[in-house]
């Protein structure tokens, strides 16, 4: 009998840990100056914008062939984060590299490309586009779902043990 309340309660727990969704208050990139996959001038400063608030926003500007580029230090102020770039860029086509970390602790990633046309000047890039972010842009972890199959797995094995020493 004792056994059969701890195997009901053990599905009772994994029903509602395994229909229970994960929080994910983690931000997104909503948009960002230049716009991903644009082609313009060389662009005087980085601006992405998130869908909440971030803090301690890292970017990295990169050419074609991996060098890095002169960005100054990234500045976020509410949801957006600003970067000048402090060097001219020749024509090409560049990777903007961000790391955020979210107001939930949670850090968040990603890439985006634009290509500066012609010989760089430090003219503002216009346009504004929703990036699709072609690394890992955050997303929950898979940390939640195996730490409640431990605490599943650990939940049933004290209820066997229960069972066994109440019976004997």
């Amino acid at each position: 009998m004792i056994a059969r309340v701890a195997a009901a309660a053990a599905a009772a727990g994994l029903v509602t840990a395994l229909g229970a969704a994960p929080a994910s208050a983690h931000t997104t990139l909503r948009s960002a100056t230049p716009a991903p996959n644009s082609t313009g001038a060389a662009p005087s400063r980085i601006v992405l914008t998130y869908a909440d608030p971030v803090m301690v926003p890292q970017i990295v500007l990169t050419d074609g062939a991996g060098a890095r580029h002169a960005a100054g230090k990234a500045e976020a102020v509410d949801n957006t984060v600003t970067v000048p770039v402090t060097e001219s860029l020749p024509g090409g086509r560049y990777t903007v590299g961000w790391r955020v970390v979210a107001s939930d602790g949670h850090p968040v990633t990603g890439t985006f490309k634009f290509t500066v046309q012609g010989a760089g000047g430090g003219v503002s890039a216009a346009g504004v586009a929703t990036p699709e972010p072609e690394d890992g842009s955050g997303g929950s972890s898979g940390w939640l779902w195996v730490g409640l199959g431990a605490l599943l797995v650990a939940l049933a094995g004290g209820g066997v043990v229960w069972a066994r020493r109440a019976r004997g």
